[in-house]
Order: C-alpha cells, then sequence, then structure tokens
C-alpha cells in the first residue's frame, strides 16, 4: 500500500515562517536601540569618538558581508543565522561589563561580523527553502510580513526601553537585549534547512540533494513529502574546503558582472533600499524641525512605523503588479516622501509613512526579482552583494544629506533624496513598455 503525505501545503510552509517570524522580531526587539548612544556619552565619549564607533561599525559590514553570504554558500544557513544574534549578544555584554571605549569598539565589531553573518544568508534560505516545498511564489509575503514584524518591533522596544531604563538601568536594558538576542539565535537553530545527507539525498534514493551549497530552483524537483516528514536534512555535509568557497566567492561575482538581469536586479534593490533608509534616520529631526514638541515626535514617528509596517504586509500582492503599475507606485512614493516632508503636519505625516511604506514594499519586491534571477550555488554571495551596495550607497549619502541640508534645511533634502525613486520608476516604466 502507498501511503500519501497529507500534509497541508500551509502546515509545511508554516514550518519555515514560524521560526523565522520569531526571528525577525526578535532580531529588532534590542531594548539598547534608543539608548546605546545615551550609554557611551555617559560614559565620557565625545560626539567624535561616538561616531568614531559608528564609522567601525559601517566598516566592518563593508569588509565581511561579500564573505560571510559566500560563506553562506558553503555551509548550513541556519548555523550562521543562529551564530549571528550570539556575536551581537557578545558585543552588548562587552558594553555592560567593562563600559569604555576600547569595549565598545570590540562590542561594535562583534555586532558587525554578526550583522555580516547573516547578510544574504536569510533570503537565501528562505527562498530556498519555499523553492523545496513549491511555494517560492510566496516569497514576497513571506519576506513582507518578516519585515513588518522587525519593524514593529522596533517600535516596541522603544516603548518598552523606557519603563526597564526607568527600574533597573543601563543593566537592565542590557540584559535584556542580551536575553533576545539569545531568543533570536534558538530561533535561527529551528529553522529548517535541507541539506543533502551521503550520496546528496536524504534518506531517498535517486533524490538530488538541495542543501545550501547546492540550492533547490523552482525548475528542479520538488523535494518528496516523505523526506520532509522525516525530517528537514539534519545530516551535516562534508565540511566545505577553501577551494569550494574560492569557487562559490567567484561565482557569485562574476555572475552579478556579467549577467545583465541579475546586475539590473542588484542595482534596483541598492537603489530602493538606501535613501529611504537613511532618510528614516532623520524623520525625528524633519519633525522637530516642523515644529513639533519632543513630547509630540514619538506619535509622529508611530504613524510613519504604521506606514512601513503596512507597507510590508502587502508587499506580497505588490509583487504581482504589473512592471508599469509597480512603477508608477514607486514614482507615487517620491511625491509622498517629499510632499510630506515639506508640508508636514497630520496630512504631511501620513504622506511620509505612505511613501515610506511603499518603499518598504518595493524593497521586499526588488528582493524577490532578484532571488528568481539568480542562478547556481552562490545565491546568498550575490544577494550579499547587493547589502555591500546598499551599505556603500547609505554610507555616502549622509554626508551628501549634511550638506543639502545646509543649504536648504529637512524638508527640501527628503525631497532631494526621493528624487531616485522617480528616476528608478522613469526606468522600469521603460522596461515594462518594452518587454524587458
Amino acid at each position: 500500500m502507498i501511503v500519501k503525505s497529507v500534509r497541508a501545503p500551509g502546515a509545511r510552509v508554516f514550518r519555515l515562517t514560524g521560526p523565522l517570524y520569531v526571528y525577525a522580531a526578535a532580531e529588532e526587539f534590542v531594548l539598547l536601540y534608543p539608548v546605546y548612544a545615551l550609554l557611551f556619552a555617559d560614559h565620557g565619549l565625545s560626539v567624535a569618538q561616538i561616531g568614531s564607533l559608528f564609522m567601525l561599525w559601517s566598516g566592518v559590514g563593508l569588509v565581511f558581508s561579500v564573505p560571510a553570504g559566500a560563506l553562506a554558500d558553503v555551509v548550513p544557513r541556519r548555523y550562521l543565522l543562529a551564530a549571528a544574534p550570539v556575536f551581537t549578544a557578545a558585543g552588548f555584554a562587552l558594553w555592560l561589563l567593562a563600559p569604555g571605549y576600547g569595549a565598545f569598539a570590540a562590542g561594535f565589531v562583534l555586532w558587525g561580523v554578526g550583522g555580516s553573518l547573516s547578510s544574504g544568508c536569510l533570503e537565501a534560505l528562505v527562498h530556498d527553502e519555499l523553492a523545496r516545498r513549491g511555494a517560492v511564489g510566496r516569497y514576497a509575503r513571506v519576506m513582507g510580513v518578516a519585515r513588518a514584524l522587525g519593524v514593529a518591533a522596533v517600535g516596541a522596544a522603544t516603548l518598552v526601553a523606557v519603563p526597564v531604563m526607568a527600574w533597573g538601568g543601563y543593566a537592565a536594558v542590557g540584559a535584556a537585549s542580551v536575553a533576545v538576542c539569545g531568543v533570536c539565535a534558538l530561533a535561527g537553530l529551528v529553522l529548517p534547512e535541507y541539506r543533502p545527507g551521503p550520496g546528496g539525498a536524504l534518506g531517498a534514493p535517486g533524490v538530488v540533494g538541495a542543501g545550501p551549497h547546492r540550492p533547490h530552483h523552482p525548475s528542479a524537483p520538488a523535494v518528496p513529502a516523505a523526506a520532509e516528514a522525516g525530517g528537514d536534512g539534519d545530516e551535516d555535509p562534508e565540511p566545505a574546503t577553501l577551494r569550494e568557497y574560492g569557487a562559490v566567492l567567484r561565482a557569485g561575482l562574476v555572475q552579478v558582472r556579467r549577467d545583465r538581469r541579475v546586475r539590473g536586479a542588484v542595482v534596483l534593490l541598492v537603489v530602493v533600499t538606501s535613501f529611504w533608509g537613511m532618510l528614516d534616520e532623520y524623520v525625528p529631526l524633519l519633525v522637530s524641525g516642523h515644529g513639533v514638541a519632543a513630547a509630540g515626535v514619538p506619535a509622529v514617528l508611530a504613524v510613519v512605523w504604521a506606514g512601513v509596517t503596512v507597507g510590508g504586509l502587502l508587499a506580497g500582492p505588490v509583487s504581482r503588479l504589473p512592471a508599469g503599475v509597480f512603477a508608477v507606485l514607486l514614482g507615487a512614493a517620491a511625491v509622498a516622501v517629499a510632499s510630506g516632508a515639506l508640508v508636514g503636519g497630520a496630512v504631511g505625516w501620513v504622506l511620509l509613512g505612505a511613501g515610506f511604506g511603499v518603499c518598504q514594499a518595493a524593497c521586499v519586491v526588488a528582493d524577490a526579482r532578484l532571488q528568481e534571477r539568480i542562478t547556481g550555488s552562490s545565491r546568498a554571495t550575490v544577494t550579499s552583494v547587493a547589502g555591500l551596495g546598499t551599505d556603500l550607497v547609505t554610507t555616502a549619502a549622509y554626508p551628501l544629506y549634511a550638506v543639502v541640508f545646509a543649504l536648504t534645511g529637512h524638508g527640501w533634502a527628503f525631497a532631494v533624496f526621493a528624487a531616485p525613486y522617480l528616476v528608478a520608476a522613469w526606468v522600469l516604466g521603460r522596461r515594462g513598455r518594452s518587454g524587458g
């Protein structure tokens, strides 16, 4: 008698999305986020010293993101995702146990390494696991929800940090942050990841493995439900060699350089991610510049965060829009961001939140399009190249914003840095009309 699996597709996907959503929320529910600059100042660091710590943090990410992405293509990705918050927690613990410039710098190095370990790794794991379950079309929706949960977690952490700080000071806030990193690491460990056992199969002769360095593609046969029922491939593959690592790294870089479709998707992801992410850091100053009292700034930020959260939740439907409609929506986001920043007030903040929400959805959609176009065994490497490009553009945009602000103020600076979205919308609209 042939026994067929009765596991519903939704249940199989939940095996991935359950721990994924916990991971996404825990990764951002860090109570130290809103107060760590105050921690540095209270221990005698100058503004210049604090700025140098941020530069060090960015530099570590720039150096390690692509090598770490390549590592995620040759070793089990869930182990890297579990290790990432452990590095971050170690950095936070250093800040608490030995506060001072040296410990703060070492903590940022550890935090930067942790962030690099997840650069491209999470997206690659989610895409390949959805493909294995025959649900790769849900990628944008799944990642959109994950991003929305991350935004909500940041807002919740900011609110919770106030009473915790009042109760136990930096020690309580820091301890809670380390504990949440532990939850994040555990969620990373239980993420499903199919890795080939002996002979490239998971107890099923003739089934080709689709492990982290042999990604499963939508065109490949799905892994039998029996294999799914028996586990997620917990047999560890043979350790990767330096030669394999170098081959994967080179293959990813070559794919970005030579494949026009992949390169275009990388550029789109960099553009739609960089500028609004940078502008988000200046929203409190923009709001204050419009005359909102300090006590009212959190309420405005809540409106903007709500827009970004909704944008993440709507990424699935947005991903199904025709290219021309998506281009119009992206152009409308640029207009909304610029208008909201210039007008201010209740209408302006709603426009700003709506514009940022579309940008959030566009980031997820651009990531989904990149994942669709990547081929071969270097998915995390290629994705990490896009992350590196985003970091480079964002880092370069900060001093440019300072110049524009000095000349025009925050409102017009927001309008100037919303302009790249109009350019991206125009390019996408042309490609949509030409069928490219």
